[in-house]
C-alpha cells in the first residue's frame, strides 16, 4: 500500500479580500495588512479564514514499494490551479493512504476550496462506495476511516482540547520539529520571492509528520519494533544521499536530538 504524507503552505488571497472589501488599487502587502487586521479585531487572531487562503506549496512524503521519496508538487514557478490537480492527480492514480497533521481542519478544506475554484477534478478523493465497493466504509472523507488520517485529530482523542502543534509534538518525540522557519513567516518570504525556501519548510514538516506516523504505526502494532527501526533508517539513509541543504540541516537536527 501506498503510504502519502502531504502538507501545504498558504498565503492571504489578496486578490479575494480586494472582491470582498473593495481594495481595489491597493498593493499586496497593504492588503495582506488589512485582512489580518480585520480577522484580529473580529476574532483576537490574524489566522485567517481558510476560503481566504491561497496555496503555494504542496510538499509530500511517498512511502511505496518503490522505496522513500520527498518532495513538492511542481516547482517554484507553479501556478496554483496545476499545484491542486497535481495533488487530486495523484489520489487519482495510486489511491494512496493519506497521513497529515490537522490536514481535516485546514489542508484538506483549503484544497477543496481551491479545487472548487480552479474547476479541479477529484473524483477518486470524493469516492464513498458508489463506483468502487472498496470506499465504502474505508474513503477520504470519514473523519474515522483510515484512508486518511489526520494524526492530530486521532491522537488527541477527536478532542480539541487535547490538540498539540506538529513542533511540539515532534520535539516530544525526539524529531526536528522547526528548523528556524515557521508558518508566521511565509506571507513574508513569499512576498520576497523565496517559495524555495517555503519549500524546503514544508518539506521539513511532512517529514516530521512521516516520523510521527510511524512511531504510530508502531504503538498501533502496524509495524514491529525491528521493522520500526529499519524505516528510520531509510529515512535517515534518504536524507543523507540529498544534495539539499534543508535535509542535511534535518538530518543533523535529528541526530542532535538522539
Amino acid at each position: 500500500m501506498n503510504t502519502l504524507v502531504f502538507d501545504i503552505e498558504t498565503v492571504p488571497d489578496v486578490a479575494l479580500a480586494r472582491r470582498l472589501h473593495d481594495f481595489s488599487g491597493i498593493e499586496d502587502a497593504q492588503v495582506a495588512r488589512a485582512m489580518f487586521a480585520l480577522r484580529r479585531q473580529g476574532t483576537g487572531t490574524d489566522f485567517l479564514p481558510l476560503e481566504q487562503q491561497r496555496v503555494v506549496a504542496i510538499s509530500c512524503v511517498l512511502r511505496s514499494r518503490e522505496g522513500l521519496k520527498v518532495w513538492s508538487l511542481g516547482d517554484v514557478g507553479t501556478g496554483e490551479a496545476e499545484l491542486v490537480q497535481r495533488f487530486f492527480d495523484g489520489i487519482e492514480k495510486y489511491s494512496p493512504d493519506l497521513v497529515s497533521w490537522n490536514g481535516s481542519g485546514f489542508d484538506l478544506p483549503v484544497l477543496n476550496y481551491r479545487a472548487l475554484l480552479h474547476g479541479v477534478s477529484a473524483p477518486r478523493f470524493w469516492e464513498t462506495g458508489a463506483g468502487d465497493a472498496a470506499f465504502r466504509y474505508n474513503n477520504y472523507l470519514s473523519r474515522y476511516h483510515w484512508r486518511h488520517t489526520d494524526l492530530m485529530d486521532v491522537l488527541s482523542g477527536y478532542s480539541g482540547r487535547g490538540r498539540v502543534s506538529l513542533a511540539n509534538m515532534a520535539t516530544l518525540l525526539g524529531f526536528p520539529g522547526k528548523l528556524g522557519f515557521d508558518g508566521s513567516q511565509v506571507w513574508d518570504a513569499f512576498q520576497a520571492g523565496e517559495v524555495a525556501a517555503i519549500r524546503a519548510y514544508c518539506e521539513t514538516d511532512v517529514l516530521n509528520t512521516w516520523l510521527i506516523w510511524l512511531r504510530f504505526a508502531l504503538l498501533r502494532g502496524e509495524l514491529a519494533r525491528e521493522q520500526h527501526a529499519e524505516e528510520l533508517a531509510r529515512v535517515k539513509g534518504w536524507l543523507a544521499a540529498q544534495p539539499q541543504p534543508h535535509f542535511a540541516q534535518f538530518l543533523r537536527a535529528w541526530e542532535a536530538c538522539a
